[in-house]
This record gives C-alpha cells, structure tokens and sequence, in this order.
C-alpha cells in the first residue's frame, strides 16, 4: 500500500523547524543575508493535508526586489571572475550540506507540499544529484579549437557567464527545479534571483538557510538570492510578459 502522507505530530514540527532554522515566522528575502523585516506583506503556509497552519513568511516589496537583483548584479562581477573549478566547490560543499538535512527537507516537503515522505526525499536526492552534476562540469566547460585559413591564427570557442538570472519554480516541485537551475548557472559564472512558489514559502527559505552558511563560508555573498512575495503585485501589473 502507497504511503498517502507523512503522519507528524507538533513535536516533529518543532524538530524539524528547529534543524532548518526556522521559526514559525520568517523573512522571505534572502540577499547576501537575511532582511529581518520585509517591506510585502505577510504569507500563511499551511500544511495541505491537514489545512493546519505551518508558519508565517513576511513577503519581499518592491524595494527588497530591487536590492536583491542589485546585490546579485554586483556579486555577479567577482562571481564571474572565480575560475569554474573553484565556483564547482562550493556547490560539491552545498551538496554535502543537503546531505545533511536530506531527511528534514524531506519532511518540510512532505509536510508543506503534500507529497508522499519517499517523494520528499526523492526530490533531495535529484538536488543532490545535480550539485554531483554540476562539480563535475565546473571542469569540462570546454570549447572547440578550429583551424583558421589565416595564416599564425587559430580559431576557439570560450564560453561566458550571461550575468545575473531569474529563477521561477512552482510548487510541484518546490526543491529540485530550483537546483537543477541553480547548481548549472552558478558552476558556470552566473548570479540568480529565486522567486519560489508562494504555496511551498517555507521550503525555500529552508533551502536558502542551507545555501547561505555555504555562501557566506566561501566568500559568495549574494551568488543566490531569494525573493518571495504574493502571486500579484501592483508593480507586476504594470508589465506585459515577452514570451521567447
């Protein structure tokens, strides 16, 4: 018989908030550090089981929004300098990190996005995964070597960092995505923006609580941003998607 939902008590909440930094109440805005107090306005996450209140996330303003893609911006001109192998390492050490607290993310994912517990560690996993991926190509970004018709020339390819990047991820999958983009774009010089699904908050800041002992260890403040806010600001509004 298929496990339906991972069955916890509010100890087991408490244990699992106190193992990834949460506390009931948290920011959502994550740029170099924490911003304690947010200018948006204030989200419930709540366990779509049970319809039991999780926690509370204070939501990014427009102003917050605005510094977090400037801090990347400006991570962004030391970040692309670093040579890939060592940008590789600190994504082997954030993958050590979910290592770590596989089976607590697991249980957050469970407990905040509904999915069977197997499934929450499953998405962990896929996330540890590709950081495994991504160290491995942080030395195997080649280029082909051409010959050219000139004479004492010769041709090659040398691939660039494109700058700072948005990342979107929906509440399906409220980990993985969000690694499978990040793990490839920082390991190739990149900054990111992560705005997460405002359905699954609490993951994410979990996420970002792990990336943010790694970042700051490394010197990296700033390489990854998180922004979470409603689904629909006045300032949103106020622009037409381009669809590529």
């Amino acid at each position: 018989m298929a496990e339906l939902a991972i069955q916890v008590n509010e100890n087991d909440i408490q244990q699992i908030f106190k193992e990834l930094g949460l506390t009931g109440k948290d920011s959502g805005v994550m740029t170099k550090d924490w911003v304690k107090s947010p200018s948006g306005v204030s989200l419930v996450s709540s366990n779509p089981t049970t319809g039991d209140k999780l926690g509370e996330v204070l939501c990014a303003g427009d102003k917050d929004y605005e510094t977090a893609v400037q801090n990347a911006q400006d991570a962004f001109e030391d970040w692309r300098m670093r040579p890939a192998p060592a940008r590789g390492e600190v994504i082997r050490q954030l993958g050590d990190e979910l290592r770590k607290h596989k089976d607590a993310l697991g249980r957050l994912i469970a407990l905040e996005n509904g999915k069977i517990y197997s499934e929450g560690l499953g998405e962990v996993q896929e996330a540890i995964d590709i950081c495994d991926f991504a160290v491995g190509l942080s030395r195997q970004l080649y280029g082909l070597a051409m010959h050219s018709e000139r004479p004492g020339h010769r041709m090659y390819e040398q691939w660039h960092p494109l700058g700072t990047v948005g990342v979107i991820t929906a509440f399906n999958f409220p980990c993985a995505v969000w690694f499978w983009n990040a793990a490839i774009a920082t390991v190739c010089g990149n900054t990111m923006v992560w705005k997460p699904s405002e359905k699954t908050p609490l993951i994410s800041i979990a996420i970002m609580g792990i990336i943010n002992k790694v970042l700051k260890e490394n010197d990296a403040e700033g390489v990854m941003n998180l922004v979470i806010g409603a689904d629909k600001t006045p300032l949103s509004e106020q622009f037409t998607p381009i669809r590529i």
